[in-house]
This record gives C-alpha cells, structure tokens and sequence, in this order.
C-alpha cells in the first residue's frame, strides 16, 4: 500500500475495510471479554453512527478528550472523533487529578469520553464548572450519574443497522497537515506539553513501521496483542500499523495476565516496553537457573549458539547442526510459552538494556529495539529484522531526516515531526528550529544504524515508556515544607527514589516521620510518580561546593555522580 498517497487515517480505515472480502471478519477483539468482538463491517458502522452523535457536539477542530483502558470502544472512539472533525486529546489513567485539571484547562474539550465509574469519579470535580464542555459520553453506565447527563455509547451502538458505510460519510476534508491527535506529555517546569501530531505524521510512521515488519507480514490476518496504553503515542500509531496490515487486534486484561493472553491468543507481533523485555528475561533467566545436568548443558548450548549468531559470528558446520537441533529441541518450547506463533517483539518507550536484548533475541525471541519521542509520531528508527543489532536503535525510518548536531544531539526532520506544542509556542520554539526538532538525546551513527548514547533533558523514561519530570516531583518534595533541597532518581528503573536535604529545623526528623511527609506529596501525584526510597544528607548543595550553578540551578548530573552508590543502593 501507497501510504504517501492517503491523506488522512480515517482514508486508510475505509481503504482497508473496503478490500475485506469478507466484512464480517473479527478486527476487535477484548481478551478481558471474550464475547465482546467487532468485525470489520461492525467496526465501521460503529465509527459512523458514534460520528453522527458527536457531530451535534463538535465543531471542526474541537477537543475531545478520551480516558479510558485499552479495550474495542477505545478505537471506535478515536476514529469517530476524527471523523465528526474534532482531534483526539488521549489521556493516562493513571494521571493525578490536578495533572487531568490541567490537560482539561489547556484544550478546553468540547467533548469527554470515559470508560466507567472509576474514570468519571477522577474528573468529575474538575468538570462541574466547565461551561466548554457540551457532552460526556461512557463506555458503561456510570454509577450514581444521572442518565441524562451522559451517554452511554455502547447503547447507542447496540442496534446498528445498515447504515450508510464510511464512505458515504467520509466528507472531512481532512488532509495530511491536519491535527489528528494531541497527546501531553510531562514538562520539564512540571506541566505536561500537548504534542501536535498531524495524520501524515502518523502515515509517515505506518510506512516505516511497514518496511519493518513486511517480511513478518502473512497473506491471512496477522494477530497483535495490545497492552501498551493507547494514551501512550507508540501504541496509538501502532493501531493504524494494524490497520495497515488488516491485522485482528486483541487487546490484554493486564500486564499480570499478560503471558496468559499471549497463549489465548497466539500473536505474531506484540509490541512492548522495556519494563515488559526486564520482567521476561528475569522470568526466563531464574527458570534456566534451576536447569540441572543435561538439560543445563542445553540450554547454555543454545545461549551461546544465539549469542554468537546476533553479535554476526560465524558458526562452524558442527554448531550449524547444534543450532537447528537446539531450534527444535528448545526454542520451540520456549516459543510455545507465548502462544507458539510470535515472529517477534517491538521495544521502544526506552532504553532497552542490552544484556535483555542479546539474551532475548539468542533464545529465539527476536526483539526489535527502536527509538522515538512523542515528538516524532513516534519513531524515529527502528532495528529490522533480518539486521539485527542489538547496542542500536536502528536505521532511520523512510522519509526521516536524522543528523548529529556538533554537540553530539539527534536531530529529526520530517513530516513526522510533530506539527508544536498545543498553546505553547515558547517551548514549540525551544526544540523546533529551523524544521529541526532537537531532540535532547546525544548519539553517534555507525553504519547508517543509530546509538543513544546519552541525553541532555532532565527527563526520566520508566520501564514502561512514561516520561516523568524530576523537576515537578522535586518541587513538590521541597514545598512539603521539611525539604530545602531534593534530587530525584529513577532513570529506566523500576521506581523513583530521591535524596534529601532536610531544613535545618528538621534536621532530627526520624525516619519514619520522613515518610510519613512524602507520603503525603506521593498522594498529590501519579502512582508512576511516587517516591518510593530515599535517603537524606547533611551539606546543602551550593555554588562553592560546586553542586549549583551561577543561577542556582542543580548540577543534576555532577550531585547524582557523586552520590551515585547511596541511589543504587535503593534498587
């Protein structure tokens, strides 16, 4: 498919559905709900009917803010608010209540779709007063909510019959340059950045994404499991990946149920986070430990028989033969554990470590890492699967422009750049220069294939792909009225510490009242925010011991160095 030639991905959805041959063929399916599934031709009437209802709500442009796990009704609602000609502002539901007050106050939503109870009782507060908001739409019956201050969409959806098909209801005129999402993300002063992502922007990452995975491709429904949330910019346009492919799309319980639903439904393609690629090698890494005689022998045979091939080492004719027999012997059973049909995982969000990913492609699980921000719809390069290597993040995708500033910073290039930051022109300017977005990481090319190799913004990537701002949480800490100063850590790890310099009149705090403090600033952010350990020190960073600059800022990286063994020793 001619992705270049599409403008908008409401034109891809119908352009797929239309070369169904069979419209009755299952695209949706929730793995929480077994019976609840969408083919293709429900699919489609429900975008349509869904539009119909909204369009007396929106205007061309509106806001529609959307709040809720992953599950069938999640696309249904992004393409319909696409199509009614409003843009789809997909929020966490794990964000703190003030963080939804914010993102609520800086779009103005026309519109809020909420999944149930749980996620209505999070805003209900904040949107009491907001005269902007016309309608709230659920995907279940909110208790204790009067049923004629909302709408239940899976009623209005329940009888759907023959309705004109998209095509007759296409009348958009959408284009390419359009605004098809704005999706925030944390700031480094502490308010979340609504990023502008326009419909070619995520077209451009489908054809990469494509040229990836087309030799994984089958002429029959190619499966993905969905878990990663759809609010995160890397699953959202991975969503339009499997539009793409005519993919079925199953959408996991959870992250606990998450190997189960990979034996129910056997997919071919999952994308994850690194925290996701941690947990697995763990798991599989404690079970080979307790391999004993001959089976051990196997499995180390295997290790380094895949070791050797993913770092390009020749095998002798001896080890070709061991290979195959190990293939059969062992990695099948170690694919069968995932549903026995997985052709290969996708990182991004993150860092992978490279000791996962060596150990997880040599066992027979390929792991394709890339990298991307939010910024760039979001990917920006990607590993293939027939090269590759392990210690970078891939070739750039087709239609990406990627250099290295003499500074050593990534710079990108292209229609997949985001269009700037929602009512924020001042940080649009900061990172977008000249159609250059600087992207606040430092790599070095080898070979065409790209290395991270630091990163110059204070934000920290959690295993599971959220960006967090230290400096939010650190004025938090400081305003608790206990802390003059305060470094947060966590980068890539499983949860967030801190040091602490206390005020000289809390100097004999013990440390259980300490606790008892943050506890108090944890309940004012979200749980992936959440200080979990800390420890606390005597000297106050200044300028003469080197630790402020002339303007009183934190050397971040110069106090973590120093006091890097007290952090580790959190973990």
């Amino acid at each position: 498919m001619k992705l270049n030639s599409i403008n908008n991905l409401l034109e891809l959805f119908f352009i797929q559905y239309e070369k169904q041959s069979d419209k009755n063929k299952i695209l949706l399916s929730s793995l929480k709900e077994p019976k609840k599934k969408y083919s293709w031709n429900e699919t489609s009437q429900s975008i349509t009917k869904l539009s119909n209802e909204l369009k007396k709500y929106v205007n061309k442009g509106d806001r529609c803010l959307l709040i809720s796990e992953n599950r069938p009704e999640w696309f249904i609602s992004d393409l319909s608010i696409m199509l009614s000609g409003s843009i789809t502002v997909p929020a966490y539901t794990t964000y703190a209540e003030r963080d939804y007050e914010y993102i609520i106050n800086d779009c103005s939503p026309s519109v809020i779709f909420v999944s149930n109870t749980e996620q209505f009782n999070k805003v209900k507060n904040i949107i009491k007063s907001k005269k902007f908001i016309k309608k709230l739409f659920s995907f279940e019956d909110l208790e204790n909510v009067n049923q004629n201050e909302y709408q239940n969409i899976n009623k209005l959806l329940h009888n759907l019959n023959n309705l004109n098909n998209l095509n007759n209801n296409l009348k958009t005129n959408i284009n390419r340059n359009d605004p098809a999402c704005i999706i925030y993300t944390s700031g480094t002063q502490g308010n979340p950045k609504g990023v502008i992502l326009s419909h070619g922007g995520i077209l451009n990452n489908c054809e990469g994404a494509i040229e990836i995975l087309e030799p994984l491709i089958k002429k029959d429904q190619t499966r993905f499991l969905t878990w990663l949330p759809l609010s995160h910019s890397y699953e959202h346009t991975v969503q339009f990946v499997q539009i793409t492919v005519s993919a079925r799309v199953f959408y996991a319980e959870s992250i606990e149920k998450l190997i189960q639903n990979m034996k129910d439904c056997s997919p071919e393609i999952m994308t994850a986070v690194p925290r996701f690629y941690q947990n697995l090698y763990q798991k599989i890494n404690a079970s080979f430990s307790k391999a004993t005689g001959f089976k051990k022998i196997l499995v180390q045979k295997m290790l380094n028989l895949g070791l050797k091939k993913i770092k390009k080492e020749p095998l002798n004719l001896i080890e070709k033969i061991q290979d195959k027999i190990l293939e059969k012997i062992v990695r099948k059973k170690i694919k069968s554990q995932f549903g026995g049909s997985l052709k290969t995982f996708v990182s991004g969000g993150g860092a992978l470590d490279k000791e996962v990913g060596f150990f997880l492609n040599a066992i027979g699980l390929p792991t394709l890492q890339g990298y991307g921000l939010t910024e760039t719809s979001p990917v920006v390069s990607c590993n293939p699967i027939n090269d590759i290597r392990v210690e970078t993040v891939g070739p750039p995708f087709k239609g990406n422009q990627v250099k290295i500033a003499e500074d050593g910073e990534i710079l990108v290039k292209g229609e997949n750049v985001m269009l700037g930051y929602w009512n924020n022109k001042e940080e649009t300017d900061k990172v977008l220069r000249n159609g250059w977005l600087h992207t606040g990481d430092i790599g070095v090319f080898d070979n065409n294939y790209l290395k991270i190799t630091d990163r110059k913004k204070d934000i920290l990537i959690t295993p599971g792909g959220d960006n967090i701002s230290p400096l939010k949480i650190e004025n938090e800490l400081i305003n608790s009225g206990i802390i003059d100063q305060a470094i947060v850590y966590g980068d890539n790890k499983p949860y967030l510490v801190a040091l602490l310099v206390l005020n000289d009149q809390k100097k004999s705090l013990k440390e259980e009242e300490i606790k008892q403090e943050i506890e108090k600033v944890n309940k004012k952010l979200s749980k992936i925010e959440n200080i979990k350990k800390f420890f606390t020190i005597n000297e106050k960073f200044s300028i003469e011991n080197g630790m402020l600059t002339p303007t009183l800022k934190l050397k971040r990286f110069k106090i973590i160095q120093k006091h890097k063994n007290s952090f580790e020793k959190l973990y």
